[in-house]
């Protein structure tokens, strides 16, 4: 058989989004992971991968977020390929901005197009989910939809699983900072409560209906109303040093709504221009250095599209 290969990039994405806990998920434009996919006459999946903190990172296929989402994928085609997986990390295991998702949506969609796309796009999330279990310990989402679709996603339902792709308004940017701070996913999902009160579920269903509304008609009135998180930032928020005064500080510089991206450490703020979200970053940096944490910002618009071949 002749080998082929293929070379894919996927961007981070931001999960939760306030409201929309395991809902609701949006593509930034970076950073990304790339990948490379070599078919091999052999049998099994060799990974290797380079990056920040990728001696974190298991290359035992069964214990990797990549290797896991394509032996899934070749499950399901019922074909026994033989491949070799370069894995690029550019997005920080650990990050709060969907590093395991990205892995895994490279990894499902570059695969898909290898083998002249016997899956449907729709069809590829569920591969990627099994990816993403093995970094979060559940199956979630709100990270793989965005990284494999673009734009902004809200899960209606997972049994069936119901994606649905939300309109993006125009001149809506993101901001995220991302701190030199790690925060383990499983851990971060071990300390949500099992029970909320009706009261708060009742409020966060409100929310997430608002948040949907908003992106249909553009109000970023109603948008920054209903980015109130009552399930996870409550309980999450003591894992990130200095987080109440570095949302207030994003908000006081004008940003629409501010939260924890997926388990953190990173915040992300929603914005109505470039020139707020690049204020917003800059302020959310200082104040994090305050708290004593060197951090990052990305600005960008909501990247709308699937992952790229590079």
């Amino acid at each position: 058989m002749l080998e082929k290969s293929i070379k894919v990039r996927a961007n981070a994405t931001v999960a939760n989004v306030s409201c929309g806990f395991d809902c609701i998920g949006y593509a930034m434009s970076e950073p990304s992971d790339e990948l490379i996919i070599k078919t091999k006459n052999h049998s099994g999946i060799n990974i290797s991968i380079s990056g920040p903190k990728s001696d974190t990172i298991p290359v035992i296929p069964e214990q990797n977020t990549a290797g896991k989402a394509i032996l899934s994928f070749l499950n399901t085609i019922n074909i026994n390929q033989g491949l070799e997986i370069i894995i690029k990390k550019g997005i920080p295991p650990g990050s709060g901005i969907g590093s395991s998702a990205a892995s895994a949506a490279a990894a499902v969609f570059g695969l898909n197009e290898l083998l002249d796309r016997p899956l449907k796009l729709e069809e590829l999330i569920v591969h990627g989910m099994a990816g993403e279990a093995v970094a979060s310990g559940s199956f979630h989402a709100d990270n793989i939809a965005p990284a494999i679709f673009g734009g902004i996603i809200l899960v209606r339902s997972y049994d069936p699983l119901d994606i649905l792709r939300l309109p993006v308004p125009k001149n809506l940017f993101s901001t995220v900072v991302l701190p030199d701070h790690t925060i383990n996913t499983k851990e971060a999902r071990r300390m949500l409560p099992k029970r909320v009160p009706l009261k708060s579920a009742v409020s966060q269903a409100g929310n997430i209906s608002g948040f949907t509304l908003a992106l249909h008609n553009g109000d970023f009135d109603l948008l920054r109303r209903s980015m109130v998180d009552h399930f996870a930032e409550p309980v999450r928020a003591e894992l990130i040093p200095g987080f109440h005064h570095i949302k207030k500080i994003a908000i006081e510089n004008g940003a629409i709504g501010c939260g924890i991206s997926g388990s953190g450490p990173s915040l992300f703020a929603l914005c109505d221009s470039h020139e707020v979200a690049s204020n917003v970053g800059s302020a959310m940096v200082a104040a994090f250095k305050k708290s004593g944490l060197k951090s990052k910002a990305y600005f960008s618009t909501i990247d709308t599209n699937n992952p790229q071949i590079i």
